[in-house]
């Protein structure tokens, strides 16, 4: 297997996450649920919140680039039951980016998001998130677990940097992730190569086109920030403060013609999270990044499985 080959496309692909444009120029049974207090939007300036359904809350937080419109379709299938917090980030997908941009802007929007679910009085909501939303579910729980529900991690890991070298550290990282960042700010990819690059992502040429489209209308700066602090930020050791049940789901399919295995894959996946014993790690047989448009029914099946166990249903 070549195996370096493959970590360089599999980091490649999850650096690209949602979309390549300008920005990458470069359950449990329903019960009654509190109804949202008054939203101040001036509160949380790095995101907007649309709230649909009613139960149990769920937040549902996007990728790269990608609006909460990303999550309709799972917000169809969950809105019965949950009452579905749908997170739309500054910047990204044709929203308007927050100003000033924040430096550090991760860490702020995740102290953002623990202000809004407290806010809202929101009681340890289940966490949805893909790809750097994943990222975003992964340091809300570990900042307070206690305020925290179930999380369903999509295709997402705790340090991006270390997918090449397990042994990178965010001293190691930086540099490049500096470099990165640079031309992600200033340079532009021609079309054809965006094109590519999206196909590796998800398989439905439709979606390609949306994903395509949100990438250009997201704001370079917030996307070359965000991406930064997806290299700089180390939460391997962080996650071991992690208390709810956790679902992983892992794509590897894209990566095949590379060497990859479904087993080569979930070994990084199980690195990752090793000081997350009691996640369980899944990973789709066909899907692409995006398995909630790829594999949509196993998805929603390993979703739906996950969240209706009893232990999870008590957290």
């Amino acid at each position: 297997m070549k195996t370096a080959a493959f970590a360089r496309r599999l980091s490649f692909s999850l650096l690209l996450l949602s979309a390549a444009g300008p920005a990458f120029a470069a359950g449990s049974a329903a019960t009654s649920a509190a109804q949202p207090v008054a939203d101040n939007p001036a509160r949380h300036p790095a995101f907007t919140v649309r709230v649909v359904g009613k139960g149990q809350p769920m937040l549902l937080i996007p990728g790269l680039t990608c609006p909460g419109a990303v999550w309709d379709e799972t917000v169809a299938h969950y809105q019965r039951r949950y009452q579905c917090h749908i997170i739309s980030l500054a910047g990204f997908g044709g929203a308007a980016a927050a100003a000033p941009l924040a430096d550090p802007l991760l860490p702020a929007v995740r102290d953002q998001l623990l202000a809004y679910i407290k806010t809202q009085q929101l009681s340890r909501p289940t966490i949805v998130g893909h790809s750097l939303g994943g990222f975003l579910a992964l340091a809300l729980s570990a900042a307070q677990p206690e305020a925290i529900g179930p999380l369903v991690i999509v295709d997402s890991l705790p340090f991006l940097a270390a997918i090449q070298s397990p042994a990178a550290t965010v001293e190691t990282a930086r540099p490049m992730a500096e470099q990165l960042r640079q031309q992600m700010k200033q340079g532009h990819q021609s079309a054809a190569t965006q094109r590519q690059m999206v196909a590796g992502l998800v398989t439905d040429t439709a979606r390609q086109a949306q994903l395509m489209r949100w990438g250009s209308a997201s704001d370079a700066p917030t996307v070359a920030q965000a991406m930064y602090d997806m290299y700089t930020i180390d939460l391997r050791n962080d996650i071991a403060r992690i208390q709810q049940p956790v679902l992983v789901l892992g794509a590897w399919a894209a990566y095949a013609q590379y060497g990859s295995t479904k087993e080569s894959t979930r070994a990084i996946f199980t690195r990752q999270y090793a000081r997350l014993p009691q996640a369980r790690i899944e990973m789709s047989e066909a899907g692409r990044h995006f398995l909630m448009y790829d594999d949509t029914a196993w998805f929603l099946a390993q979703a739906d499985a996950f969240l209706k166990q009893p232990a999870v249903a008590r957290k």
